[in-house]
C-alpha cells in the first residue's frame, strides 16, 4: 500500500488517480501509524513552500518523515520541503537534499512561473529506467531546487539549470509532475512502485 499524505498541499487527487491507472492501492492520511505501515510514501504538494512546511509541523510529521526507511517521494513542493531551504517564505526544510531552493528571475523568453512541459536530461537513477534522456515532462512552479551532489535530472529553464530530480538514499524528489507527465510521468510512477 501506497500512503499519500495529506497535508493540504494540494494535487492530491490527481497523484490518487495516476496511481489507480497504474492499479496501485493507496491511502490518503496524515496518520503516523498508517504512513509508518504503508510500503511507499509520496509527498505532494502545490502552493507555498512556507505555508505547507507549517503544515506538516502542525500535523507532527516533519521527523517521522526523515525518519522513514522505505521509499519516499516528493512532488513538486513536496520535493522543495525535503531540501535545506526554500527562498519561499523564506523556509527551512527538512534537509534530507543537500539543494537549496531558488526563485527563478523573470528574464525575456522565460515568464515565471515555469509551465508547461520540458525535457529532463542527465538521468542517473532507477527512478528514469528505460527512460531515454530529453523526455518531455510537466513542469508548474516558480521555484526550483539548485544543482547538488544529489541531483539524478537535470532541466533548463531560460539560463538557468536546475534539479529536476533529487535522491538521497531512499528519498527521491521531482519538481515535475510525474502524475500530468503523460508515458513519461506514468514510467516513472511505475519504476518509484517498483523499487
Amino acid at each position: 500500500m501506497i500512503a499519500i499524505i495529506d497535508y493540504d498541499a494540494g494535487n492530491i487527487r490527481s497523484v490518487g488517480n495516476a496511481l489507480q491507472r497504474l492499479g496501485a492501492e493507496y491511502e490518503l492520511t496524515a496518520d503516523p501509524a498508517r504512513i509508518l505501515a504503508a510500503d511507499k510514501v509520496i509527498l505532494p504538494g502545490v502552493g507555498n513552500a512556507a505555508r505547507a512546511m507549517e503544515n506538516l509541523r502542525e500535523r507532527g510529521l516533519c521527523e517521522l518523515i526523515t525518519g522513514l526507511r522505505r521509499p519516499v517521494l516528493g512532488i513538486c513542493v513536496g520535493m522543495q520541503l525535503m531540501c535545506r531551504d526554500s527562498e519561499e517564505g523564506p523556509t527551512q526544510g527538512l534537509g534530507l537534499f543537500d539543494a537549496r531552493v531558488r526563485r527563478f528571475i523573470d528574464t525575456p523568453g522565460a515568464k515565471v512561473p515555469h509551465m508547461g512541459w520540458n525535457a529532463i536530461g542527465n538521468l542517473d537513477s532507477k527512478l528514469f529506467k528505460d527512460l531515454p534522456g530529453g523526455s518531455f515532462v510537466y513542469f508548474v512552479h516558480s521555484y526550483y531546487p539548485t544543482l547538488c551532489p544529489d541531483t539524478i535530472a537535470t532541466c533548463r529553464h531560460g539560463g538557468q539549470t536546475f534539479s529536476a530530480a533529487l535522491k538521497y538514499e531512499n528519498f527521491y524528489g521531482t519538481q515535475f509532475h510525474p502524475e500530468k507527465s503523460g508515458s513519461a510521468g506514468a514510467a516513472i510512477l511505475r519504476n518509484f512502485l517498483a523499487l
